[in-house]
């Protein structure tokens, strides 16, 4: 135990008590065999034991941008090499063995920091700094750092989490981004040397206010503990909502200022941590189902993902109609992925096509936990094995960046297509504050997408658009741009797509199952309900079939071409026809 000399400051930095403590050092004298220094990128995200993240509060920031080759922001420290062994951002370690902040009591107080200081572990000095920072008022994040091939640390700077500039990103300049980036310089440097990290500069000067009393809302400073996420799952699963959760919380602990975490955490915590929770009946409904749908018919296909505690994370199905439509009709599919307005707030994805009548045909379903690239991958794979490995000749999505990877990595020789009519939806939302846009800017963009019929037009006037309208620094025009092969109809009409250029099939589908499923459908009542909305489907295809084998749509001319299509054709296909 070493007795230690501190200053500690109040809110408004006016006054100043001298007092002494004795606790346990984090640090060691200059006479100390160890030295400790720690290095840590701008961009780099450290975790606490609890999963905290050390980091930037404002995501959509970086320290010291630098354009790529492709505009976008990158990140790179101050002074980047590539060849030196920077570490990248890593999420959450769970593992890490990082103290864990305490809810705000600052009666030790917490020494400055000096030149010379050293640490035993990179985790005394992080939790020192966190410490500190949340005595005088400002959050931390790791800047840079650099490692060994075994993950041990060379090099650390820990800085002020308001350092580095905001990423231009204005997509809508009516409606900015907030950003909490003031450039500001506050940081230390520490540096390994002999087994331990010292500092060795130390800028303490901040550009911003501090405010020890909000210090507690600083990313850093909040986590929520194992025994509260206990707590958490269990009152989810419970159907207590989040308020009712957080309130008895604070209760518990007497007050919000007695919480080190907001809840927001708490919400984002269930977010990621929610799984298809099945309720009381609920997966032996689901194996219920897949089993008498397996007895009635051998070519019912199913398949449930489970995690390591045996709970459900994503299930797929399809039934045997199904699979032997794909073999008729499975030239195209949309891929849709809906909320469905349940309690447990899970995407209900379809693979839909469509049949000789222009009915929506249902290719497969799924319950997925998530949607990212991981989930997508595995839902499509299995659709994949359903199909008998037979995939697709062109599918159509929203444009979302997970199914775009996941399809990349299924489906690697498959058309892909964005739903156009999504696209063309968000104008007014994108678009809609420039002050042209109800006066010649909107129209434009619409011709230039819908009336060129090359490839060389549409750069063309493309190209005419942006600099009439001066929209070469808007951000999301710049990202239609770049994938315009997947969106626009000119790089597409080479491509057989069923009358289809739009998910519309799927949430068309998607309305049809809202007649059978409400808000408060549990998982049992889901798969039951499911299976009498396809019992309807399936009699809406036979009553078409009934009237194109029992009416006849006369011809409108006398051209044999179209006696051939009247012969050939189901009833509403040759409406098309004549149209």
């Amino acid at each position: 135990m070493l007795c230690f000399k501190y200053i500690k400051i109040n809110s408004k930095m006016e006054e100043r008590e001298e007092c002494t403590f004795t606790r346990q050092s984090l640090f060691f004298s200059e006479s100390s065999n160890y030295i400790d220094t720690p290095n840590v990128r701008n961009d780099e995200i450290v975790t606490d034991n609890h999963g905290v993240v050390l980091g930037n509060d404002d995501d959509d920031v970086v320290l010291e941008p630098e354009l790529g080759n492709d505009g976008d922001v990158v990140l790179e420290p101050a002074t980047r090499n590539d060849d030196d062994g920077v570490s990248e951002p890593t999420s959450g370690n769970y593992d890490d063995g990082a103290s864990e902040p305490t809810t705000g009591n600052d009666d030790n107080g917490v020494s400055e920091p000096t030149p010379g200081m050293f640490f035993k572990t990179e985790k005394e000095l992080i939790y020192y700094y966190k410490q500190y920072g949340r005595q005088v008022g400002f959050g931390i994040m790791m800047q840079r750092s650099k490692r060994e091939d075994d993950g041990s640390v060379r090099y650390v700077t820990l800085g002020c989490a308001r350092g580095g500039k905001a990423r231009k990103r204005v997509t809508n300049i009516s409606k900015p981004r907030p950003t909490t980036k003031t450039d500001c310089k506050a940081r230390i440097n520490a540096v390994l040397a002999d087994g331990v990290l010292r500092i060795t500069t130390v800028y303490n000067a901040h550009n911003h206010g501090l405010s020890p009393q909000k210090a507690r809302f600083f990313r850093c400073n909040r986590a929520i503990d194992d025994s509260v996420k206990r707590q958490l799952d269990i009152n989810d699963k419970a159907g207590i909502g989040m308020s009712k959760s957080f309130n008895a919380l604070v209760v518990e602990a007497g007050g919000f200022e007695k919480l080190p975490f907001i809840e927001k955490d708490a919400r984002n915590y269930i977010d990621k941590a929610r799984h298809l929770r099945v309720g009381k009946g609920g997966a032996d409904a689901l194996r219920g189902y897949f089993e008498r749908m397996q007895y009635k018919n051998d070519g019912f296909y199913s398949s449930m993902d489970l995690d390591d505690d045996g709970r459900l994370k994503n299930v797929f199905w399809a039934d045997a109609r199904s699979r032997a439509a794909y073999e008729y009709f499975g030239d195209v599919v949309t891929f849709d992925t809906t909320y469905l307005t349940n309690r447990y707030g899970m995407p209900f994805a379809l693979f839909v096509g469509v049949n000789h009548h222009g009915q929506s045909i249902l290719l497969g379903a799924g319950l997925i936990s998530s949607e990212n690239t991981e989930t997508f991958v595995w839902l499509f794979d299995t659709w994949l094995k359903c199909m008998h490995g037979r995939a697709p000749k062109a599918i159509i999505t929203d444009q979302d960046r997970a199914m775009k990877n996941a399809i990349a990595i299924v489906f690697p020789n498959i058309r892909h297509r964005y739903c156009l009519w999504h696209i063309m939806r968000k104008l007014p939302e994108k678009l809609g504050s420039y002050a042209e846009f109800k006066y010649g800017l909107k129209s434009a963009l619409q011709r230039c997408v819908y009336d060129y019929q090359t490839s060389d037009e549409f750069e063309k006037y493309w190209e005419v658009f942006i600099d009439t309208y001066n929209l070469k620094e808007n951000a999301w025009l710049q990202s239609l741009y770049a994938e315009r092969k997947y969106w626009v109809p000119v790089y597409l009409k080479n491509t057989f797509w069923a009358g289809m250029s739009t998910t519309q099939r799927s949430e068309s589908m998607n309305a049809f199952f809202d007649g059978y499923v409400h808000s408060g459908t549990t998982l049992k009542e889901f798969v039951d309900q499911f299976d009498n909305a396809l019992r309807k489907k399936v009699q809406n295809e036979m009553a078409a079939d009934f009237h194109s084998f029992n009416c006849i749509v006369p011809c409108i001319s006398l051209l044999p071409l179209e006696k051939k299509f009247q012969a050939v054709y189901t009833n509403s296909k040759f409406k098309e026809v004549q149209a």
